[in-house]
Formats: C-alpha cells, structure tokens, sequence
C-alpha cells in the first residue's frame, strides 16, 4: 500500500481510511468480535488511519477494545460536536463542550491522545477563535496531535486559517467532505482551498452511501433495502446516474466499489477515503482494489456522466448552512420588500 502524507502534519497515512460508523452496535454490526476481526484485518493489510467520532453510538469503545496492544502503530482520528444527548450544551463547538467530549472520548478509547481531532460539523454559534483557541490548548497539552474539520464550507476554512494566523492560535490540518463519482461537489472550491492551505483531505461516502456498491439497481431488491441501511433510495436521478455509471464499470473490468473508491482517491487533492464495511465480506471487496488506478479515458468518461464539480441529488448528512435552512435569513420582512 502506498502512503500519502496528511497535509502538513508530516504524518503518513493509507489511501483507504477505515471509518468505525458501522461497528457501533445500534447503527451497523452488532458483533463486538466481528467488528474487532475486521479492524485486525484492515490493519493487517496496511490500513492505518482509523476515524471514528463520539456520536457513533459506542463505536469509539469498540475501537479501543481492537487498539489494545497496536495503538502506536495506528494514525487514530474522532471527532467532536454533533449531539450526544439531549443536553443543549452536550454538541457544538465551544470550549466547555470540546475539553469535556475530549475527555470524554479518551477514555473510551482507552489512550491518552488522538491524532486528529475533528470539528464533526461546522457550529456558526460559536466563534472560530474560541474553537480554535480550546483546540490549540489540547494540543499543547498532548490529547491530540493536529485538528481538522469535516463538511465546512471554503469561506469558513479560509476564515478559519486567518484566524488561526493573526491570533497565533494551532491551524485545522484536514477538511472531511463528502466525496463520490455522484457527489463531485468539493471539486470546485474545497479540494481548491483545502489544496492552497497545505490540508489533508479525508473524504467520506465513497461509495455514495451504498448506492455504488453494485448492490443497489432500479427495479431491483437489495439487501440494503431490506435493512432500511439507506434512506435515499427513491432518488430517481440519482439511481439513473448510477445505470449510467454501471455499464462504464463493466467496460473497465471493474465491479462497481472498485470504481467509484480509484475514482474517490485520483483527485491529487484527496488524501484518503473512508470505508465503512460492516462486514468482513465488505472489507475484502475493498481491498482488493486498492492499488486499482483508473486511466484518463475512465475518467474522461465518469466526468460524461458527472461534470466536475456537480452533485447529483442530496446526500442524506450533508451539511446544511443556516442560510439555507431557516428562511428568515433569505427573506426581507414583509414590509421591505416593495420598492
């Protein structure tokens, strides 16, 4: 397996990244051996950056439990701020939330540190500089080695990293965007940005949420569907774009995951994709086409199908800016609106 350093950080990680979402009980495999097995087995084939995050149910205990003798030789990634109970001040991104989730996931990782610590989703009710600011007290005090951010859009990381510089405060390392031969989105100003700020990239949904797994086609019964493990299978344009995109896989001599994961980790501002297998069946598929590299005819044609820098529907747990979500803040008051 060929390694690609993180950004700056000077840290070597593997070009699939093993994401822990599905071994937390409630979510994915209910088997605490079985999700122990797969991240042996990950390991073992050269995978080395784990990411996992503390709204993963107890995904973050089981990873301590498989860590427990190989933790030196693991780049181990969490994250912090999206709700883990009802509490109000239990999610975000303000000092007292970050330095008690720290603790908080130390513990059931079992280590004294983390070597990335993520923002899990941009919070605009806390200020970057008191994020950055509680952020940069952890590092110093050794409970993690850099600090990144996942789905923050360009604007706020250039904020961020300018905030960072003019108050002396540790900068965000890594972006964790979505990325996937349907959600192409990132080309056109994060991977950018992300590039010009010496950022590692950790993209996640390579496989758009089980919709490139081959497993999923129009008309057809799945094992995904049964399971309920995806809830945007009616999107119609999106399942149109994915039997466009078989037939392309088919030519290429590749299955579908082979695909869409060498498409994931070809973008020069990508360093690693997240896998999320829930089983060990998953995780050979995946690794068997790890070092599968697709030619600029492949490509050439994928960008046919999906222009650069577009997205085709809605991925479920994208990131949704206040802007769009509440309309007051797109809307005049009534009475100004006329000339």
């Amino acid at each position: 397996m060929r390694y690609r350093t993180l950004g700056r950080t000077g840290i070597k990680v593997s070009p699939y990244a093993l994401g822990a979402l599905m071994f937390a009980t409630s979510i994915g495999n209910p088997d605490h051996e079985d999700s122990v097995r797969i991240i042996h087995k990950a390991l073992d084939a050269g995978i080395n950056l784990i990411d996992t995050a503390d709204a993963y149910g107890d995904s973050e205990e089981i990873v301590g439990k498989a860590l427990k003798g190989r933790r030196d030789g693991v780049v181990l990634a969490t994250k912090v701020g999206r709700p883990t109970g009802e509490d109000p001040n239990q999610q975000g991104a303000s000092r007292r939330w970050i330095m008690t989730a720290v603790e908080n996931s130390l513990r059931r990782l079992g280590t004294d540190h983390v070597d990335l610590l993520q923002i899990h989703r941009p919070d605009p009710t806390t200020d970057i500089e008191e994020t950055l600011s509680a952020l940069s007290d952890l590092i110093r005090g050794g409970k993690a080695r850099a600090i990144g951010t996942s789905a923050l859009p360009a604007s706020d990381i250039v904020e961020a990293q300018w905030v960072a510089e003019r108050r002396g405060l540790e900068r965000f390392r890594t972006e964790q965007p979505p990325y996937s031969l349907l959600n192409r989105g990132i080309e056109r100003e994060v991977l950018p940005v992300a590039q010009r700020y010496g950022m590692g990239t950790l993209v996640w949904g390579p496989l758009g949420q089980g919709l490139l797994t081959g497993r999923v086609r129009r008309g057809q019964e799945s094992d995904l569907r049964r399971a309920g493990l995806i809830r945007h299978l009616s999107d119609e344009h999106r399942l149109d774009t994915v039997e466009r995109l078989v037939p392309l896989a088919e030519e290429a001599g590749l299955p579908m995951t082979h695909l869409a994961m060498a498409f994931a980790t070809a973008h020069p501002g990508v360093t690693s994709a997240i896998v999320g297998p829930r089983t060990m069946s998953h995780l050979d598929d995946l690794l068997a086409g790890v070092d599968i590299t697709l030619t600029d005819e492949i490509l050439d044609r994928i960008d046919e199908i999906v222009p650069p820098g577009t997205d085709v529907g809605v991925l479920d747990q994208a990131y949704v800016p206040p802007a769009l979500q509440d309309a007051g803040l797109r809307r005049r008051p009534a009475g100004e609106r006329t000339g």
